[in-house]
């Protein structure tokens, strides 16, 4: 009987929250039919990743074929390249980007005047801006064996003999790092600068009257402070380390042959399989091999995330985490592991 009443109360209690907030659900709901037509319907399409697609016989009309797809694609080098580029290159990038964008930070937060502050953090998030396809072209500027900078001016004024950039895979590895670098660290910098200003000031001046030194500040007080939205960013980036980004890897190198080996990730393969290729279904099982490990990788940061932070004690309190997670609903947990 009280169970039944506290069921009820709680029915009760939701009619109330809905009808109350009936306004702001309808304003959502454009929101929510576009979420659903654009990310949720095209799933549908999934089932390309086990047929041997024609145009005649269309998604459902052919032949099916289980996971003969993915047999052939890990069977390849490809699977094994696409692989080893799209996770190696995103680890560099991490490791690339947090160092770089935190020691940027630090410097930033040492810029006294407001005007020059104001000045370099506009000038540092242009590029961040950019297309990738603007950025390609810059690159080119520097690195075309006929007309670019560094073979026209520097290498000749070093007297050295022009690089043919495009066909030699052993500089894109650091090609690609420092344009990467260039284009995000001017975002990932002002989010941390903004994790550094937030710093109670208090602990600056204390350290300064038992004499540390600027630098032992930055060491004991500035980067244990900011450890946490360190840790955020980089698990941010590890749930997205089977994704890499098209336009980096494809625009960039201008799609040099050559450059496969280097240049080759999951999102690559994936466009050239169907423009290229013409082969739909390898398309599609790349796709979908890349979609369920990503998938597999959020949920497991999110936990990961979520453990570190001494939220969860308990194998039940995981359980229900999981559960309320994959519902779009996050629980709310105190100091000590409670559920709010």
């Amino acid at each position: 009987m009280i169970k039944r009443l506290q069921i009820a109360g709680k029915n009760g209690y939701r009619r109330r929250e809905f009808q109350k907030n009936a306004f702001l659900y309808l304003m959502a709901l454009p929101a929510v039919l576009y979420l659903f037509i654009n990310n949720y319907m095209p799933l549908v399409g999934l089932v390309v990743a086990f047929k041997n697609y024609t145009f005649r016989g269309g998604i459902f009309g052919s032949q099916w074929v289980g996971l003969a797809n993915f047999k052939y694609l890990f069977s390849t080098s490809s699977a094994w390249v696409i692989t080893r580029n799209t996770i190696g290159y995103n680890l560099l990038f991490i490791v690339v980007n947090t160092v770089g964008s935190v020691i940027l930070a630090i410097l930033l937060n040492e810029i006294r005047s407001r005007r020059m502050l104001k000045a370099i953090q506009t000038a540092i998030l242009m590029p961040y801006l950019l297309s990738t396809v603007v950025i390609s072209y810059l690159v080119y500027a520097f690195l075309s064996a006929q007309t670019g900078y560094i073979n026209g001016s520097i290498l000749k004024a070093m007297g050295l003999p022009p690089v043919s950039w495009y066909s030699e895979t052993k500089y894109w590895p650091f090609i690609l790092s420092f344009v990467n670098f260039w284009k995000n660290f001017g975002f990932l910098t002002i989010i941390y600068y903004a994790s550094i200003i937030s710093i109670d000031e208090s602990y600056y001046e204390a350290a300064e009257i038992d004499g540390a030194t600027r630098f032992q500040q930055i060491i004991k007080i500035t980067i244990p402070l900011m450890k946490q939205v360190i840790i955020m960013m980089v698990l941010m980036n590890i749930g997205r380390i089977f994704f890499s980004d098209f336009g980096l890897f494809y625009q960039v190198p201008q799609d040099s042959g050559m450059l496969y080996s280097v240049t080759n990730t999951i999102d690559t393969y994936v466009y050239r399989a169907l423009m290229q290729m013409n082969d739909v279904s390898m398309a599609s099982a790349a796709g979908l091999y890349q979609s369920v490990v990503g998938f597999v990788l959020v949920i497991g940061i999110i936990v990961l995330q979520v453990l570190l932070d001494n939220k969860i004690n308990t194998e039940e309190d995981v359980t229900k985490y999981l559960d309320m997670t994959v519902l779009g609903v996050i629980p709310q947990y105190d100091q000590g592991g409670k559920k709010e």
